[in-house]
């Protein structure tokens, strides 16, 4: 069709360690929006990530990956308090303590597809034991072979055939095959004379191959060692596998380019009482409401924050009094510095505010269960049933009425009136849903929509203003809330899959 269905899958040292992304179906220029938190080793090497092709019969093809070092991503610290913690099956940290955390300033950039050539997606680790006896002439390289971990599956069994292959100066040995096990244990010495005389730049090779009864071998990895290094002494250990150095030609935007933002964070957790002070700072103006606001911990983080860092701190700030029991406290707190601020009822809670990023963030956290009870039938409904909806003239197909109707072509007038009912009969089984759910609304989100109306009411007590009271509430509760979810309900987990453009276009409109 002249499209692929791409979808992307993250490896850390050729390890997959998230779950893919969604696929975006008939793309050339997807939209994933997906965002991991990934708990890494200290010693890791690489992360990249591969994008993939979607095939419904057969294997899903590779269309290409980025690649980036521990360096790359290690840049120097941005200086700015904060992290995105989004820690899926795990507690956030806050359970155990409040972490130290020093950000990076990382990768956000378009960065070019490379080919992946399956020579190159090697993994696992070789234990050796390596040295040069100087008994007689000529000398001998020992090289002791005693097994291998986590190599690449590369039979349809899950496993391999691995036998490894020692090279240096001409001469080549080869243990015996193991069958079937990605863990070898082969316990096996090979010597290799070497030639007299200074042995200059010569190179011990150790490979990893996977024995195939027909066909070519499948190479599983490689080290390398300079023999100079070797005659000073024996070497052992665990070394990690490296793929062929590549030769393939520079494919730079050959295949496309992905779009990725990657920060490395390293949390230093203290037992919880270390942290006390600083909660005890922070709590503070909540439990002790007579001193004067601008003095406070809380005052002077809203000051300092930057515009970049105000979702970070918001997230972290809403997990830290959650744990305290005191996130609705908070929130009545901050709003409450927004409206002395604001003269003007029409722009309360427009901006993104350290109290609306709050706001946001705590219906996240508390309502998401009761998010995808309101939403979900109405979005699995948009999804399946694939329904044809536009209002703008400019984007309408008029070619299309036969897949609204089978009397042929349709006027500009009856596809506007067909979208119309379309969104009326999605929009109201939402809205009923929303009305008749008070009672499953969290009651934490409740209490504090009641704290905002009570505070709204004292801050604009003019009739000319009734309707503020509930203006403030609606702009968190389907502004910052229903309305996202319902455009792009992937991001919510409402769904498995991003919508394809017919039916995302349904859903932009839905959410308008």
């Amino acid at each position: 069709s002249g499209s692929s269905d791409p979808y992307c899958v993250v490896k850390v040292d050729n390890e997959v360690v998230a779950s893919r992304t969604a696929t975006v179906w008939k793309s050339l220029n997807p939209f994933w929006g997906e965002e991991y938190t990934l708990l890494l080793p200290r010693g890791f090497h690489s992360l990249a990530v591969y994008v993939l092709d979607e095939d419904t019969i057969g294997q899903d093809d590779v269309i290409g990956k980025v690649s980036l070092s521990q360096q790359q991503i290690s840049a120097e610290p941005r200086g700015e308090w904060g992290a995105r913690w989004d820690g899926g099956q795990q507690d956030p940290p806050w359970h155990h303590g409040v972490p130290t955390l020093s950000p990076s300033a990382g990768v956000d950039s378009w960065l070019s597809l490379a080919p992946v050539n399956p020579d190159q997606e090697v993994q696992g680790e070789i234990h050796l034991e390596l040295q040069v006896l100087e008994r007689g002439h000529p000398r001998v390289l020992h090289c002791h072979l005693i097994q291998a971990r986590d190599l690449a599956p590369r039979d349809p069994s899950g496993t391999s055939d691995p036998f490894a292959r020692v090279s240096c100066c001409g001469h080549t040995s080869e243990t015996a095959v193991i069958k079937k096990t990605r863990f070898p244990h082969w316990d096996e010495v090979l010597e290799l004379e070497l030639p007299e005389g200074e042995l200059g730049e010569a190179v011990l090779s150790v490979e990893v191959w996977d024995w195939d009864i027909v066909g070519k071998n499948d190479f599983l990895g490689r080290v390398e060692f300079p023999l100079d290094t070797l005659c000073t002494g024996p070497t052992r250990g665990w070394f990690q596998l490296l793929p062929f150095p590549s030769t393939t030609k520079d494919h730079e935007g050959q295949l496309g380019a992905l779009r990725l933002a990657v920060r490395l964070l390293e949390a230093t957790v203290l037992p919880p009482h270390h942290y006390q002070p600083l909660i005890q700072l922070l709590t503070e103006p909540i439990l002790c409401p007579g001193q004067h606001p601008e003095g406070t911990a809380l005052s002077v983080l809203e000051e300092v924050t930057s515009r970049e860092s105000r979702q970070d701190v918001a997230t972290n700030l809403v997990k830290i009094f959650l744990g305290q029991g005191l996130a609705v406290p908070l929130l009545d707190y901050l709003t409450t510095r927004e409206l002395a601020r604001t003269t003007d009822p029409n722009t309360l809670f427009r901006s993104n505010s350290l109290a609306s990023k709050s706001m946001e963030q705590f219906m996240k956290v508390v309502g998401l269960p009761y998010l995808h009870e309101v939403l979900k039938p109405v979005v699995n409904r948009v999804f399946e049933e694939k329904k044809y909806v536009e209002l703008d003239p400019g984007k309408m197909e008029l070619s299309r009425g036969r897949r609204i109707s089978f009397k042929g072509s349709l006027s500009e007038a009856q596809v506007r009136e067909s979208s119309l009912e379309l969104l009326k009969g999605y929009l109201g089984d939402i809205v009923d849903a929303v009305v008749g759910s008070v009672d499953k609304c969290p009651l934490p989100m409740r209490v504090a929509f009641k704290q905002l109306r009570r505070r709204v009411e004292e801050r604009f007590p003019l009739a000319q203003h009734e309707e503020v009271r509930y203006f403030s509430i609606s702009g968190f509760l389907f502004l910052r809330f229903f309305a996202p979810a319902v455009l792009t309900p992937k991001l919510f987990r409402l769904r498995e899959e991003h919508a394809e453009p017919r039916t995302g276009r349904t859903l932009l409109l839905l959410a308008k």
